[in-house]
């Protein structure tokens, strides 16, 4: 594939999901008042959560283009007076936001569902805090457009055990009360997972799994559309 198409195909895709992910987030707080009081909190924190992640992907994406547009994935502007790695800081602020995200599902959770977070809540917080900690060590080289590839291991190792364990609470608990929203969600978290986790184990030595990253965000905008649609849209 050309880089020049694949560059062009990557801005187009990601700005285009970047806009349709703030358009549901603006239509998510303006319908919050017309969702029933009993879903009014879990709504409240789903549209926190995407509001979020929209706030995060909008410094990883424009970063990237940004760099393109000043010639390559490496480019280093000046910013309050010194060299940035623009790619690597919005790699970092998606990351951070990313966790948050799935914190406030492990919130949802509880608030859907009622049950108490014990030691596997507990479990999950304890990765979140975790990854936020090996996040902020300085072997993450954050400056470069690609951090070295053991301290991406450490910091998803408990990213995966966040992300999977909400996984497993949605799909076990949506499918115990017979709420078909939370099992779908999980099965998109869980295909998220399988794109994304082979550009971390394996795409520095092969390259072209990059590509999968562009699958993987386009499922976190169908996890933003089906919870505006059946939470928000039809209430």
């Amino acid at each position: 594939m050309p880089e020049s198409f694949r560059m062009w195909f990557e801005i187009i895709f990601t700005l285009t999901y970047l806009i349709v992910l703030w358009i549901l987030v603006f239509a998510m707080n303006r319908r919050l008042d017309q969702v029933g009081d009993d879903k009014e909190t879990t709504a409240r924190f789903f549209l926190w959560a995407f509001g979020l992640l929209a706030f995060g992907d909008s410094f990883h994406i424009l970063g990237r283009v940004t760099a393109y547009a000043l010639g390559g994935l490496d480019a280093r502007p000046v910013i309050f007076g010194s060299p940035t790695g623009i790619v690597g800081i919005g790699a970092l602020a998606t990351s951070v936001t990313l966790t948050i995200f799935y914190l406030l599902m492990l919130v949802i959770w509880k608030d859907r569902f009622g049950k108490p977070y014990n030691w596997f809540g507990m479990l999950l917080f304890a990765a979140a805090a975790i990854r936020l900690l090996i996040m902020a060590f300085p072997g993450n080289n954050w400056q470069s457009p690609s951090s070295p590839y053991d301290w991406a291991i450490y910091r998803n190792i408990p990213f995966w055990l966040q992300g999977l364990g909400v996984t497993f609470l949605f799909w076990r608990d949506g499918r115990a009360k017979k709420d078909g929203l939370y099992p779908k969600l999980a099965w998109l978290f869980l295909f998220s997972f399988a794109f994304y986790t082979p550009v971390v184990l394996f795409a520095r030595q092969i390259p072209m799994l990059g590509m999968l990253m562009l699958p993987k965000t386009l499922i976190y905008g169908i996890v933003a559309y089906v919870v505006y649609k059946q939470l928000f849209k039809e209430n």
